[in-house]
């Protein structure tokens, strides 16, 4: 597992769905994928987002191409506007008695199959103008959504963050979605104190299985500097116990953030504390807390 993790955080995989390895590393790749299920689930979901990136980004024909088109065609039709002769001379024909030439007529056969010919070989420029055309509009489309593909490829440890982040994201929301069917899971709501009165977060502790986890998405607290932490306490029978220590950073990479493990609690509570945490809670510096229910 640790194997498979470590390799599709190396940004290979964004360079195979590219196009932009050699045939060894492509095999390497493909035989990952068929070892490990989850490298196989990351290259689809890399082409998922590489496609709905490419759509988003679509560029439409610019206005008054089609104009350009028929206009194209109505000139190819005028230079093929040819009259055709009614009548074509036949070749001399020696005959036994009469030996002098003589002009033979074109039925109206043959005056309607030239006239279906020129009409068919009309169609086929104009047809052929129109496929020159959409395949030079769409080559130019394509090569804009490669030159767009390739800058994604020269920063592929951004977009392999970005992926990994949305992964994460909808991941947590499913955990969150899953607690309600689990009554062991119980919600504390942390309200703020008389230190930040606006603050508010909340943490979820699985009472059997010991679990404690903070939810980013509905933590207010004020982003700590660099010589202090927060650090999260659980009050069991009246004695604090350390949960341990956290940032509040804008640029947060995932909802839930697993937090020490406690078989009971009463209540939890956030200080502030320096750096690297205490081992005893500093009360005026409690900014929440909140009772498990």
């Amino acid at each position: 597992m640790e194997e498979a993790k470590a390799y599709i955080e190396s940004g290979i995989l964004e360079l195979y769905v590219l196009g932009q390895l050699n045939d060894q590393e492509q095999r390497e790749v493909e035989a990952m994928a068929a070892k490990y299920p989850e490298v196989k689930q990351e290259i689809e979901a890399i082409e998922i987002a590489m496609e709905q990136y490419a759509l988003a980004q679509a560029i439409e024909p610019s206005k008054g191409l089609d104009l350009k088109i028929f206009e194209k065609i109505d000139n190819q039709q005028s230079i093929l506007n040819i009259p055709v002769n009614q009548e074509a001379e036949v070749p001399v024909q020696k005959q036994q008695v009469r030996t002098e030439a003589h002009i033979v007529p074109l039925n109206a056969g043959h005056e309607s199959k030239i006239r279906t010919l020129r009409v068919a070989l009309a169609a086929c420029i104009a047809l052929l103008i129109v496929s020159v055309i959409a395949l030079f509009s769409a080559h130019n489309e394509l090569g804009d959504a490669r030159n767009q593909i390739a800058s994604l490829s020269a920063d592929k440890q951004q977009f392999t963050s970005t992926v990994n982040f949305m992964k994460q994201n909808n991941s947590d929301l499913q955990k969150i979605i899953d607690m309600g069917n689990d009554p062991d899971w119980k919600t504390v709501k942390l309200a703020g104190t008389p230190m930040d009165p606006e603050a508010k977060m909340t943490v979820y502790w699985h009472v059997s299985g010991r679990h404690v986890m903070m939810d980013n998405s509905k933590m207010d607290l004020p982003v700590n500097d660099k010589d202090h932490q927060y650090q999260l306490w659980a009050l069991v029978n009246g004695k604090p116990v350390d949960l341990g220590v956290f940032d509040v950073k804008p640029d947060t990479s995932s909802i839930l953030v697993n937090m020490k493990e406690i078989s009971s609690a009463q209540t939890f509570a956030v200080t502030l504390e320096k750096r690297g945490g205490s081992p005893s809670p500093t009360m005026n510096q409690m900014i929440v807390a909140g009772n498990v229910i």
